[in-house]
């Protein structure tokens, strides 16, 4: 959904810069910078790359960047996310994606206001990490009725809820996900289902009162008690 409402907001006649994002014979595609390769960066590359845009990906992780350049070939590019590189990315793209995730935390701010200003007028910023905080610093949350803002002359698509333009294909895949840990839940109770399975050990926040996910606690500056099944 991030993908397509980008593509929508590039457009003249929603205050975008006018450019389609594969281009046409003798005109250059446009320039897509994707920071961070989890999984909803993935997805845009996906969307992307299908629309024959130019994509690069940024992350932190060699590893991950290796693993992205074979899954897609050389259908895009891959980069180290350094400040300097994140700079020239960000002053040179027609889109930007925000894909930055660090499970429990608040997203890391890797777009400064001062990188903002050196866009390209009418390009596009797309946070999905908003709901953690964003990781653009001139982010901040929108809904599904007033999505976007302007700053500098750059288009900001904050949406905290981004799935729910799509609400009953993103139900399907929530479910889908997460119905067969409620079902351990639900037959086996709630420490004997944690004892058994360590992804869902791993999901727990709250235990009796005590933050039991260290990165929440860091992130609140309260006292982190782990939970011991």
């Amino acid at each position: 959904t991030s993908f397509g409402a980008a593509a929508h907001y590039l457009e003249k006649e929603q205050g975008g810069r006018g450019v389609l994002l594969g281009g046409v014979p003798g005109v250059a595609p446009a320039k897509v910078a994707i920071l961070g390769g989890g999984v909803s960066g993935v997805n845009a590359a996906q969307m992307a790359v299908g629309m024959r845009a130019d994509v690069t990906i940024y992350d932190i992780s060699n590893d991950r960047l290796a693993e992205l350049d074979m899954f897609f070939s050389s259908q895009i590019k891959t980069a180290y996310a350094s400040k300097a590189a994140i700079a020239a990315a960000v002053k040179n793209a027609h889109l930007v994606i925000g894909a930055v995730l660090v499970p429990g935390a608040a997203a890391p701010k890797l777009v400064t206001r001062e990188m903002v200003k050196t866009m390209k007028r009418g390009a596009v910023l797309v946070d999905i990490a908003i709901d953690q905080g964003g990781c653009f610093e001139t982010s901040h949350a929108t809904t599904h009725e007033d999505p976007v803002f302007e700053v500098d002359g750059v288009i900001h698509y904050c949406v905290a809820n981004m799935p729910g333009a799509v609400a009953r294909t993103s139900a399907f895949a929530l479910n889908n996900a997460t119905l067969p840990f409620a079902l351990k839940l639900a037959n086996l109770g709630a420490e004997a289902a944690m004892k058994a399975d360590p992804h869902l050990a791993n999901g727990l926040n709250v235990y009796k009162g005590k933050i039991a996910f260290k990165a929440v606690a860091d992130d609140l500056s309260l006292p982190y008690e782990a939970w011991h099944g």
